[in-house]
């Protein structure tokens, strides 16, 4: 049963919706510098907010559909409805109209995702302070706006906006944007946020926002008082698990509300199981499907258990930021490492797209020369990780990745030049001195 729309936040609170909007600013970015490219727009482009929000919506809406259609051609049965757990094989749903229909069931699967957190100090009113939730479903931009997190979600908007012409500044608490990231990586998207004018402050926290001369104004830790027309708080997730009666058939649930499992994705109750973002490891709409197929698997009497080897991170910032294994710190920490890089624009296929942002950054195992890690900063970085995440998952090493034959001119010869550079035999970077 769905209490909302069929597909979950990605669908229509957060990945979709959210990279519809963003391929159309990179559009109308792209379109600012067209004489570069040798066109003659004759004006300047104009962007038209409330017809995005409606490309978007729609192409929500026909996803939707189609899940529908999915679960129709397979016999799978969609109840509208808030569902609760009243028993150890018994869920009832409650509909918006108030009736109730209780189903019986030898197993339970709880994938109830995460939404926004709300956090007191920064009291949520979508008008002044808002989450991305009411971006999404915004009538305007403002023409400046204060984003609370350097996380993926506070990231993405920051560009988002950014190429849509609002002044943005960015506050983070710890060191680095994306600090999930590897840190060396996260300098060179640094580097671009500050070419795109956007201010980012670490190391620095909101002590508190009131209303401003702008709209609203943020209070700083380092003593500045910054100000704008709105705050956009993307400080993470909340676990949806309050009200659905996991207490009262026995579940356990972690201190911060996500349900604990097992690499089965069974909880601390058999035949109860859980899948996504409400278990709180990995909050990702793919890492979700993986988990959804071991928890199927496992009911169905296979013996499967999760595998989270070579999966990859993707942001959709502008430029991409992709990542997949060990960041530098980590490896180091348990490995002696070898790092290759290799820039962007040594390639020709970005100087042709005028993309010659960033840089990938491979690690690998100095004795052994198994692949660790790979981090990408730069253009289609979300789609070329996937050969490094194959390399990963198949644990092949540096040289393997190098003896790959890349066509050209592509993005993606990077990853090969960058398993190349770890031996400091890249023939398009300078010769390394030994």
């Amino acid at each position: 049963m769905e209490g909302e729309k069929l597909g979950g936040v990605c669908l229509n609170k957060g990945c979709i919706p959210s990279k519809t909007l963003i391929a159309t600013a990179t559009l109308y970015d792209k379109m600012k510098e067209a004489d570069s490219f040798g066109i003659n727009l004759g004006t300047s482009p104009v962007y038209d907010w409330s017809a995005m929000i409606n490309r978007k919506d729609k192409i929500v809406s026909m996803l939707v559909g189609g899940i529908g259609q999915l679960f129709k051609s397979h016999g799978v049965d969609h109840i509208e409805g808030y569902g609760k757990i009243t028993g150890k094989n018994e869920v009832t749903v409650v509909a918006e109209d108030g009736t109730e229909i209780k189903l019986k069931a030898d197993n339970i699967i709880v994938a109830t995702g995460s939404r926004s957190r709300n956090l007191p100090t920064f009291p949520i009113d979508g008008t002044r302070i808002l989450t991305s939730d009411h971006m999404l479903q915004a009538e305007s931009l403002p023409k400046s706006i204060i984003i609370i997190g350097a996380g993926v979600i506070g990231c993405e908007w920051a560009c988002l906006l950014s190429m849509l012409d609002v002044e943005v500044t960015v506050v983070e608490m710890l060191d680095h944007a994306l600090p999930l990231e590897d840190a060396g990586v996260a300098k060179v998207f640094e580097r671009e946020l500050k070419k795109k004018k956007i201010t980012l402050y670490t190391k620095t926290s909101v002590d508190k926002v009131e209303p401003g001369p702008e709209g609203v104004q943020a209070i700083l830790s380092n003593g500045k008082t910054i100000q704008g027309n709105q705050i956009l708080v993307a400080v993470g997730r909340a676990f949806n698990t309050e009200e659905i009666g996991l207490e009262d058939v026995g579940v356990k649930l972690n201190r911060n509300g996500s349900i604990p499992t097992n690499n089965q994705m069974r909880t601390n109750i058999k035949n109860i199981y859980a899948i996504g973002d409400v278990r709180g490891e990995i909050l990702l709409a793919y890492t979700a499907v993986h988990d959804g197929s071991i928890a199927v698997d496992t009911i169905l009497g296979e013996k499967v258990k999760k595998n989270y080897a070579g999966v990859p991170s993707v942001i959709f910032t502008s430029p991409e930021v992709a990542s997949v294994g060990m960041t530098e710190q980590s490896a180091s920490e348990k490995h002696e490492i070898t790092i290759g890089k290799f820039p962007m624009r040594t390639l020709g296929k970005a100087h042709a797209e005028n993309e010659i942002s960033g840089e990938v950054k491979m690690i690998a195992d100095k004795k052994t020369d198994k692949l660790l890690g790979v981090h990408i900063v730069g253009a289609h970085a979300t789609e070329i990780i996937h050969t490094a995440a194959l390399a990963i998952n198949r644990g092949l090493t540096a040289t393997q990745v190098g003896a790959l034959t890349f066509g050209h001119p592509v993005i993606s010869e990077s990853i090969m030049e960058a398993a190349h550079d770890i031996h400091g035999l890249s023939v398009h970077l300078a010769k390394k001195k030994r």
